[in-house]
């Protein structure tokens, strides 16, 4: 079990080849990585957070996780900072005996991080930069858990 806030890129491929190595004790793997879009003129993603907090709030439902699903491993990594267009901002991987047990953990913590864990995003287009407001479609997600 794992969280990482960081600033730097991180190659998914590599984060998931390492995270499984080796591994006999699991049936299923199941990964998400999110990436910034561009949802016509975003030129960035700005996110801001703060540093102890942010790892505790995300360790804390992942360990929710772990318990609720039975999950054998879990990784969290969720970037800062100045984001482009086409980089990766995110990747959750959890490690269970059965795949669904994996992939419900896997969407449970990406509707965490959607909607509750304690980052500050604001886009910047052309236009100037706005702070993204909570939607009620990521509450309504989070909510069904």
């Amino acid at each position: 079990m794992a969280v990482r806030v960081q600033s730097d890129p991180f190659d998914p491929g590599a984060e998931l080849t390492a995270f499984a190595a080796e591994r006999t004790d699991i049936g299923a793997v199941v990964s998400f990585t999110g990436v910034v879009r561009d949802d016509g003129g975003l030129r960035a993603m700005e996110i801001e957070h703060y540093p102890g907090m942010t790892e505790k709030a995300i360790a804390e439902i992942e360990v929710e996780a772990m318990e609720r699903w039975g999950l054998k491993d879990c990784l969290v990594i969720h970037r800062f900072g100045h984001l482009a267009p086409g980089e990766q901002i995110m990747m959750v991987i959890t490690a269970a005996g059965h795949r669904g047990d994996a992939f419900a953990a896997a969407e449970f913590l990406m509707d965490y991080l959607k909607s509750r864990a304690p980052f500050w995003k604001c886009e910047v287009t052309d236009a100037g930069a706005d702070w993204v407001a909570a939607k009620d479609e990521d509450e309504d997600a989070l909510n069904r858990w």
